[in-house]
């Protein structure tokens, strides 16, 4: 167990990192106070229930477990609750990573996947940490080993805790509707932004048009969430203790749509790579 687990520190910040449950991150902590929904890594039984987990090689919801590229119908399998009919946030994050290097203050976790029932296109994927005592930046670098092109989502799913007086500040522009049965995205609406106490929301959306920081803040700790991805899935979910903010590179179930690139699915040729970072800055309040 021991060397799976990956532990830096920067200042006031540690950083716990869990490299066998889907190089998830366990937990950050400001002194005491938890900015991700935060357990001790030796504690932690699954990424589910981690801090923050990747999101490869998709975003969210794959609808119903099939699609059709380049004229073939694939399958994926259940990944997710019992009786969920899509396959959901990729398949990396389920996986045992490697420990490619480790210093006091960084990281950098490694997994090959060579194509198999639940995603089939090899690629390999690089997920770097690097701590600094303002904050922790965040990268991810998918190459294609297939030997043909393949679809490609980036993108992290972190938990923040939900506390008394959590708010949230989002600049964007449209928000997509889902349908209550399928849950997936249908049509889009205008959406100037969020800005509210998260116990008053109750999202499960990704939005287009993210400008400028997403910014989190509370009676403990003010974080500023900036990406390279342009797409954000905000999840705040009234009876539970958290609420999540996700930088994403495409529109959830965007392989079923009309125009898949229009809404953020990158196809990389075999050999290609493509690269996304997320950066959050943290202060005590």
């Amino acid at each position: 167990m021991t060397s799976n687990i990956v532990e830096l520190r920067a200042g006031d910040l540690r950083l716990a990192l869990r490299a066998d449950l889907g190089a998830c991150i366990a937990g950050l902590w400001c002194g005491d106070s938890p900015v991700m929904r935060s357990t001790e890594p030796g504690l932690l039984e699954r990424a589910r229930v981690s801090g923050c987990y990747p999101l490869v090689p998709y975003s969210n919801r794959l609808g119903h477990r099939h699609f059709r590229w380049l004229g073939r119908e694939y399958t994926t399998k259940p990944n997710y609750d019992e009786g969920n009919p899509h396959s959901v946030h990729g398949m990396a994050w389920q996986r045992p990573w490697t420990i490619e290097s480790q210093r006091e203050d960084d990281a950098v976790l490694q997994l090959e996947h060579p194509g198999d029932g639940d995603w089939p296109f090899a690629f390999s994927v690089r997920q770097a940490f690097a701590l600094t005592p303002a904050g922790l930046n965040v990268g991810l670098a998918i190459t294609n080993k297939a030997d043909q092109p393949a679809p490609v989502g980036l993108g992290w799913h972190p938990y923040f805790p939900k506390r008394t007086r959590s708010r949230l500040h989002i600049e964007l522009t449209d928000r997509w509707i889902s349908d209550a049965t399928t849950q997936l995205p249908t049509r889009k609406v205008a959406q100037p932004g969020i800005d509210a106490d998260v116990a008053h929301l109750d999202y499960d959306n990704c939005f287009e048009g993210w400008q400028g920081a997403a910014r989190l803040r509370d009676e403990k700790l003010s974080v500023r969430m900036t990406s390279s991805l342009p797409y954000l899935v905000v999840f705040t979910p009234p009876t539970k203790d958290y609420y999540c903010v996700e930088p994403v590179s495409h529109v959830s179930n965007a392989i079923h749509m009309a125009d898949p690139a229009a809404h953020g699915l990158r196809t990389l040729q075999p050999g290609e790579r493509f690269e996304a970072w997320m950066k959050l800055e943290i202060a005590a309040v």
